[in-house]
């Protein structure tokens, strides 16, 4: 890369707009991403290739078999793709899907609490790592003594997320 490049800064406006997953079978992805985690089908290509989304979008993840119908989970300590993210609206959304996922005995790989959002980890059924989260509000991300973010990894209150499913 040229120096040149350096002082280029994305906009603050741009957003991830869709992951695209290598996957060994389309029925049991959709099973796990439409069934499971409620995103709703978007388009299906044969069975190939799917698109799905929350809400209107197009499309948030695409899946597809083109090189992979069938294929092995990649080794846990090969590169690749570490997760991909899900942000929820609020507290009681995560909350949701966490009470859900413990109804289907769906088995998590972690939960934490990093300061800035509660996250819990699962992988889909190719192993592909997925973190369900809430953000904190922005004013609320601990900061360091200089004013800079301060993330850490604490374990999430399970319990204490369920308890927003309780009624008032």
């Amino acid at each position: 890369m040229s120096d040149a490049n350096q002082n280029y800064v994305i906009p603050p406006e741009s957003k991830i707009g869709h992951v695209h997953l290598k996957i060994s079978d389309l029925n049991k992805s959709l099973k796990f991403y439409t069934g499971l985690l409620g995103f709703k089908l978007k388009q299906k290509f044969g069975e190939e290739a799917a698109f799905i989304a929350a809400g209107k979008y197009h499309h948030h993840i695409g899946l597809n078999t083109w090189h992979s119908k069938n294929g092995p989970q990649p080794a846990k300590n090969s590169v690749g793709l570490f997760h991909t993210a899900i942000v929820y609206p609020s507290r009681k959304d995560l909350a949701e899907i966490l009470q859900r996922l413990l109804n289907a005995n769906y088995p998590l790989t972690g939960a934490a609490d990093h300061g800035v959002s509660q996250a819990i980890y699962l992988d889909d059924p190719d192993g592909n790592g997925v973190e369900l989260y809430w953000d904190y509000p922005e004013s609320q991300w601990p900061k360091n003594n200089n004013g800079a973010l301060a993330m850490f990894t604490k374990p999430l209150d399970l319990e204490g997320l369920l308890s927003e499913l309780e009624e008032v």
